[in-house]
């Protein structure tokens, strides 16, 4: 089976619910494949699969914080 070859893009659960801030992510063979969903045909950011774990898992574990967070 191969991997289709337009990534099928989802808005991260992480992204605020303003409207402004919009993150997408898409899984690939490779990794993760992230973007501004404001800007669907602008630059893309490619993640591996060992470096989007250890992210997901840091924020998962309120290691990470947001940039509202880190002004107090």
């Amino acid at each position: 089976m191969t991997a289709p070859s337009t990534p099928h893009w989802f808005k991260s659960s992480y992204s605020g619910g303003s409207g402004t801030e919009c993150v997408e992510c898409a899984g690939q063979e490779q990794g993760t494949l992230i973007r501004d969903s404001k800007q669907a045909d602008g630059p893309v950011v490619a993640v591996g699969h060992v470096a989007w774990r250890v992210f997901t898992a840091a924020l998962e574990q309120g290691e990470l914080r947001g940039s509202a967070d880190h002004r107090r």
